[in-house]
């Protein structure tokens, strides 16, 4: 096990022995802020007594010396560019382009300018707009054969006479870059600013403006550094040279010797190619010789290895005070808030990530109101999704209060809104009351976005829940709203989605510092934040392929080949840089543990990092490995409920039997098919009185659509029978032309309860009165067919048939009232017929006798039995006998008829002594389901055969599965 003291406790003994009371004279420059703290701490340690500090510095902090001029924003560097873009379109008489279409551009051509800065690349050499490969030799003597074949690679696939439109369109943007560079670069002077990349060109180029900065520091140590620019490459080696700098390298020989390891790719070029030297001396041999264990767990989901987690650490010992105890790092640094929920109780921690503002409730609540001022500007400030109201409604942030919101929620659901009118949003409670006001104009929308802030903060605060982390959000959202404000002074009229875009691209990148001791706890960082820095404990999460190393690049205009040719930085260097941060980390730690995602899904592959196969193969360690078992429970069907029909329950069922309660309760078709498909839903539907509950649906409601059906025929056929009783097929062609009306009027009853409400229907309305008219056509067409002429005895709602049925109940005669609403009787060719429509998929075919009179399943016909339930109360309220039952099923009326078949080698069709026989045996199945109904002897019970709708709401209270069918 390794006795070597951690690197920056060794760079801080030799400082004090190198500087002793001069270390104030000196600088000591870092990649990242974070290992200040840790050097500091050994500095203190060592020394012993009170010291002066040397001067901390990140690099470019240290480089910033240099100038004098403020930097320009990203957002003001993106303006700039873009006005000067467009200068450019208009000398080559080529239309403009407007900021939303140009901002994805910019974003990459600002990053290949810095990149080109950073490396002293001129951007005439890569933009070089060549024709003729012949050139190359002769424009580019200097390039070596290597980089003149990367070149001839890349104009090869650019044959003159060849382009496609793409390829020309790249090479116009190609050849204009370079005075898009010039302009943009004197643009920044004229305006008395800079950007990072140009204070180190131009440190770097000897035209800085304090170039001898580094003169007021007796000497400067550079620690840990690992790939450099090639402006740090030059600055490094001159200060060398000036004796003015040390460099404290945090390597192992182990990879830095072996030519064929991409960790040590950067520091064998800084070493041996560069000459900086290593302050230390030599470089360690740790890694050789280590032979400890490393646990790899593979973790069943990528939020698993966040929750695994918290077993790991609730095993390890419980003094984690010193801060080099114990570091989770994140390769995945999108587990960071899983991580943050998964530590057990106790747990000091300090995150040098911050939090960020893209996963906070705050981010939620601005994001909601950008999507509505989007919504707002498409639809011109007329109406909200109703979907989106809600959100908003029950948002922690939004402070509405409860009554205001269930009133305004009540309101959407009775009215059906599913775009809810602007008028109707208008709220007197809350964070921001003017919440849903339409806004227009950058100005308007950013200075909404501050009062929304405001009305958070002070509601927050007047609540007493506001959080310390909340807080630092706001005002660091606000910070960012200003300096959009600033950037945004030329653009007065920009468009609202890109306005939107550019507000929500300036937030996504804010983060706010979470509180903690940084020299105490556990310490939660990514990769990058881990430089310099070393631990006992090592916990890494989210070891995945792709993940370690990341392969995602940014994008660039500069192609792989031209890279290569002048030296930027290509996707090898990301993996060399990712390699060389995973092997320092297994430089310190006594435990190393490594955790994946080892499920296989679009976004993960499943496979643990190639850095650790590649160690598992050549090193000394040993893995032992685990795999993460999920829980499995198996859950056991519930039992099956039982409800006995005694107190409230038999009370409720008696007032069904007793003829002397004015109020007495009657038994519908439906009720009797809701029995039929499980006791227990009738028990739920008719005895408990539990209503589904409102709601307001963008799916096709088939129920709505059947009622909407039924009103259009009722309303077609009483304008026919008021007009002439006579119903003849020319009259019902007529009004087939009339349905588009006939259905509208039918929706506004259905929804409103009148005519008239609805004029303009909406996207899902339109889609259901579509529907609705042509199952209405196929009905009319049939009768207009086959049927007419007719005469309609009797609509829906113009009489309530209903009959006295006796039954024994407990060995008692007792009578149940059956009543039936009937959809339409009629007489054709001196017949009378029972007339059902349906419009789902009910068939008028049935297996036999036996399935058809049997408890609800697959092979029952509810929709046959409910017709003979209506055929058997009327012909015993009427006295008429020989009536005929039709069922006229949308989908199968043009090719199956309206009459009763049973299925088999042929079509059987009920009609005469056959269906006199099918009504006998129907009495005897309706009496004996109704004394087992009223039976107190038998419980209500679910019935495990029935078919279930996916979106029933009852079947939360039964539990009941979806069936196999239902899943195709």
């Amino acid at each position: 096990m390794t006795t070597t003291p951690p690197f920056l406790r060794q760079v801080a003994a030799d400082l004090l022995a190198r500087f002793a009371d001069d270390l104030k004279d000196v600088a000591v420059v870092f990649t990242n802020k974070r290992p200040i703290v840790f050097l500091r701490k050994h500095l203190a340690d060592l020394s012993g007594k009170p010291i002066w500090s040397p001067s901390f510095f990140t690099i470019q902090e240290f480089i910033r010396q240099s100038a004098t001029l403020p930097e320009a924003s990203s957002l003001t560097q993106f303006f700039i560019l873009h006005r000067l873009h467009n200068a450019l379109l208009r000398e080559e008489g080529r239309p403009e382009e407007t900021p939303d279409e140009f901002y994805p551009l910019a974003e990459t051509i600002l990053s290949d300018f810095a990149q080109l800065d950073y490396d002293l690349v001129e951007p005439q050499a890569v933009y070089a707009e060549l024709r003729d490969i012949a050139l190359l030799q002769q424009r580019f003597p200097h390039l070596s054969a290597d980089q003149q074949r990367f070149m001839r690679q890349f104009w090869e696939s650019f044959s003159v006479g060849k382009q496609t439109a793409i390829q020309q369109k790249f090479l116009q943007l190609w050849g204009r870059l370079p005075k898009l560079y010039q302009r943009f670069k004197e643009e920044l002077v004229q305006q008395k600013l800079t950007t990072t990349a140009d204070i180190y060109r131009a440190l770097a180029e000897n035209y800085a403006d304090n170039p001898n900065f580094i003169s007021i520091y007796k000497q400067v140590a550079f620690v840990g550094f690992n790939a450099l620019n090639r402006c740090e490459i030059n600055l490094f080696t001159q200060w060398q040279e000036e004796r003015k700098a040390l460099f404290y390298f945090d390597a192992d020989s182990y990879y830095l010797d072996d030519n064929l390891q991409e960790a040590g790719l950067f520091l064998r070029k800084n070493v041996i190619q560069y000459g900086l030297h290593n302050a230390l001396g030599g470089f360690p041999a740790t890694l050789s010789s280590r032979a400890d264990d490393i646990e790899l767990i593979a973790a069943s989901g990528n939020i698993a290895q966040a929750k695994w987690l918290s077993t790991l650490l609730a095993d390890r010992p419980a003094d984690r005070d010193t801060p080099t105890r114990t570091a989770i790092i994140l390769a995945d640094e999108s587990l960071l808030v899983p991580v943050l929920q998964s530590l057990p109780d106790g747990i000091d921690f300090n995150v040098t990530m911050g939090y960020p503002l893209s996963q906070s409730t705050l981010f939620g609540y601005l994001d909601g109101w950008l999507g509505i001022q989007q919504q707002l500007a498409v639809n011109r400030g007329q109406f909200v999704h109703h979907l989106d109201v809600e959100t908003i409604l029950t948002h922690p942030l939004s402070g509405i209060s409860a009554e205001e919101r269930d009133a305004l929620q009540g309101n959407i659901t009775a009215n059906e809104w599913l775009e809810v009118p602007i008028a109707e949003l208008s709220l007197k409670s809350g964070s921001y009351p003017a919440f849903f006001m339409p806004r227009s104009g950058n100005k308007a929308v950013l200075d909404a976005l501050h009062a929304l802030l405001d009305g958070v903060l002070a509601h927050r605060k007047g609540a007493r829940s506001l959080r310390h982390i909340e807080a630092v959000l706001i005002l660091a959202v606000k910070k960012a709203l200003n300096l959009l404000q600033e950037g945004l002074v030329h653009y007065p009229e920009l468009s609202m989605s890109f306005l939107c875009a550019l507000i929500r691209k300036a937030l996504q990148s804010i983060s706010a510092p979470i509180e903690g001791e940084p020299l105490k706890g556990v310490q939660i960082m990514g990769l990058l934040e881990s430089r310099c820095l070393d631990f006992d404990e090592v916990y890494i999460i989210g070891a995945n392929e792709g993940k370690l190393p990341n392969i995602t690049v940014a994008p660039t205009f500069i192609p792989d080949s031209i890279r290569r040719a002048h030296g930027l930085p290509v996707l090898e260097n990301q993996d060399a840089l990712s390699a060389y941060l995973f092997y320092r980390l297994l430089h310190h730690p006594k435990r190393i543990t490594v955790v994946y995602n080892s499920v296989v899904d679009d976004r993960n592959s499943g496979e643990v990092s190639r850095f650790i196969r590649q160690l598992a193969f050549e090193s000394r360690f040993k893995f032992q490995r685990r795999i993460q078992q999920q829980p499995v429970k198996t859950i056991s069907p519930p039992p099956s409920l039982s409800l006995p029909k005694t107190g409230a329950v038999w009370d409720k069922l008696s007032r069904y039997l007793d003829d002397a309660d004015p109020d007495r309760l009657k038994l519908s078709a439906s009720a009797l098919t809701t029995y039929l498909q499980s006791p227990l839903l009738f028990f739920l539907k008719y005895v408990a009185g539990i209503k589904e509950p409102p709601k307001i649906t963008e799916e096709f409601e088939m129920n709505r659509l059947g009622r909407v059906v039924h009103q259009a025929m009722q309303d077609t056929y009483e304008q026919l029978k008021a007009e002439n009783d006579a119903i003849t097929a020319h009259r019902i062609q007529a009004k087939i032309k009339m349905l588009p009306q006939i259905c509208l009027e039918a929706l506004s009853k259905e929804l409103y309860r009148e005519t008239g409400r609805i004029r303009t229907p909406n996207s899902m309305q339109r889609i259901l009165l579509k529907v609705a008219e042509e199952y209405a056509r196929v009905f009319l067409q049939y009768d207009a067919t086959h049927v007419a002429p007719l005469h309609i005895v009797e609509l829906e709602n113009e009489r309530d048939y209903s009959i006295e049925f006796p039954i024994t109940v407990q060995g008692e005669v007792r009578t149940v009232k059956l009543y039936g609403i009937i959809d339409r009787v009629d007489e054709v060719n001196g017949k009378t017929r029972i007339v059902d429509y349906k419009t789902g998929r009910d068939e008028v075919k049935y297996n036999g006798l036996d399935t058809l009179f049997a408890p609800a399943s697959a092979k029952s016909n509810k929709a046959m039995i409910q017709t003979l339930f209506y055929t058997y109360v009327y012909e015993q309220v009427t006295g008429k006998r020989g009536v005929e039952p039709n069922l006229y099923i949308a989908r199968r009326l043009r090719k199956e008829g309206p009459l009763f078949y049973m299925s088999g080698r042929g079509k059987y069709v009920a009609e005469g002594e056959e269906l006199e026989r099918i009504k006998t045996q129907f009495v005897e199945f309706l009496r004996h389901t109704l004394e087992e109904l009223f039976n107190p002897d038998i419980p209500f019970q679910h019935n495990p055969d029935a078919i279930w709708y996916p979106n029933d709401p009852y079947r939360e209270f039964i539990g009941q599965p979806l069936a196999p069918e239902e899943d195709l």
